[in-house]
């Protein structure tokens, strides 16, 4: 049999009269080996041409049912070609020796109707997903340019900054309360007459050293390549954002800068030689005085974070998401200020504009509020990522007030959740305890023996409800602990 042949047979059969299929609605034309009185009834008509090796061809006309349609879109080049169409008769005079075959129309734009939709719906968000990174790109490379671009003018300014000190500096670009670093040119400057002494930290995002500057230390912290969007976050915050406080730690300059035929990401920040809280839980204890102390100073540097402050020498509202005593550092006045911006979250009411950054790093396992770790946190709400602050800001209570001196005794230093947990708690560790098993770090009952430490223990319960809505803002814990301080005869700190 040659290869036309069974195509003939196909036809024929479909040709027959006797086909299954939906209800006639035309006359058609049959002409076939099969066809009895040169007509049959069908929902489409057709015509067909197959082609055998000789180049001949042999023409057959017919009736198609409704099972049977998809034969109308066959057409092999030199093979066979079938075309169809939809009136009484019309296949008389349909030639299908040239083109391609003919379908019915409103078949044919079925697949259109149903797939135009969603591609216009994937272009239109493929549109929003490129005008998102575009404008993330030109800011990032605006900020990058600002800090890799310098021209002749530095050089009068670097004479300059050459006879200063820090606190020269940042006492004529920064005022009180406001005022983030040094202007770029100036950064590029003190980054590059920087000297690294000694490693002082190392962590996921990379290394810490303490430095110096015209024999002032400073602390810088090499950001790891895998950990850049860190950097750029810190560096983006401190840059645009007026965050100057005496609890949130002091920025000096940002730089890329290359070493050893790499290049390494500088984030360059006042040093604090106690080190992180974490550390200096470690090796100190305090009394109930310098606990209250700690945990003040902490929640000023929130309450500034959080609140969003008006005017053109004003600052958007900030969510840190990532509180936890290795975060903080403890200053030479046994205050504390806080540190690592580079997962925050800004916020401001003008435009209801939510900025929560380009970085695909997530916060501390341990220190996971219940809806992050069930994930029913609403991503699209400032006022959720608040909320996750605040459960952490109870968590590095908890830590101090453990260190606390009660009656002459004092517990070891341990993380929270230290006696349910692994060292290194998976995210399926932390939701079980948290979220399933509704355990809260444990409170010890000697704390209701000193007033001070009783109004610490209810604060902590405060921050850890399940619901978020229901914890603590941090103003109304700064308003608790500045009243308890008062009553409790301790100088008052002085607050930015």
């Amino acid at each position: 049999m040659q290869r036309g042949d069974s195509w003939i047979l196909s036809l024929a059969i479909l040709a027959f009269p006797g086909s299954i299929g939906a209800a006639p609605n035309f006359t058609c034309v049959c002409v076939g080996p099969y066809c009895i009185g040169g007509t049959c009834v069908g929902v489409a008509c057709f015509a067909s041409a197959v082609w055998d090796s000789n180049g001949g061809s042999t023409t057959s006309k017919g009736c198609h049912n409704t099972n049977q349609l998809e034969q109308c879109n066959s057409h092999i080049e030199g093979v066979m070609a079938v075309k169809c169409c939809y009136s009484q008769q019309c296949n008389m005079d349909l030639d299908v020796k040239d083109g391609p075959p003919i379908s019915d129309p409103s078949a044919s734009n079925l697949p259109l109707v149903i797939l135009l939709p969603l591609v216009i719906l994937l272009l239109f968000g493929l549109l929003i997903g490129l005008f998102t990174w575009k404008l993330r790109q030109r800011n990032r490379k605006r900020l990058l340019s600002q800090l890799s671009h310098m021209g002749d003018a530095d050089l009068l300014k670097a004479s300059i900054v050459g006879d200063s000190t820090l606190g020269d500096l940042l006492d004529d670009n920064c005022t009180t309360g406001s005022g983030s670093g040094l202007p770029f040119l100036v950064q590029r400057t003190v980054a590059r007459q920087i000297t690294l002494v000694e490693c002082v930290g190392k962590g996921r995002y990379g290394e810490v050293w303490r430095g110096t500057w015209q024999g002032e230390s400073v602390a810088v912290k090499i950001f790891s390549s895998r950990d850049e969007q860190s950097w750029f976050r810190e560096t983006e915050i401190y840059n645009t954002v007026l965050l100057r406080h005496e609890n949130i730690l002091g920025f000096i300059a940002s730089d890329m800068t290359s070493r050893n035929s790499s290049t390494q990401l500088w984030l360059i920040t006042h040093y604090h030689e106690s080190g992180s809280l974490y550390d200096y839980l470690q090796r100190t204890s305090v009394d109930v005085e310098g606990s209250l102390r700690l945990a003040l100073s902490i929640v000023y540097g929130l309450v500034h974070l959080h609140v969003e402050i008006f005017g053109t020498q004003g600052k958007p509202a900030i969510a840190h998401r990532d509180l936890k005593s290795r975060n903080i550092l403890v200053k030479g006045n046994k205050q504390c200020c806080i540190a690592d911006l580079g997962l925050a979250v800004m916020h401001s009411q003008n435009g209801d504009c939510l900025d929560i950054g380009n970085n695909p790093r997530v916060g501390t396992k341990r220190y996971m509020a219940p809806e992050v770790l069930d994930e029913t946190i609403r991503t699209d709400s400032f006022e959720s990522y608040k909320q996750t602050d605040i459960w952490a800001y109870g968590l590095v209570l908890w830590e101090i007030t453990r260190r606390t001196v009660i009656n002459g005794m004092v517990e070891e230093y341990r993380p929270p959740f230290f006696d349910v947990v692994p060292s290194d708690p998976s995210f399926e560790d932390m939701k079980k305890v948290v979220c399933t098993d509704q355990q809260r770090p444990v409170i010890p009952n000697t704390y209701y023996s000193d007033s001070t430490l009783s109004a610490l223990a209810k604060t902590m319960k405060e921050c850890w409800y399940s619901s978020p809505s229901a914890r603590l803002t941090a103003l109304r814990i700064k308003k608790t602990l500045n009243k308890l301080n008062s009553s409790a005869a301790i100088p008052k700190q002085e607050e930015c």
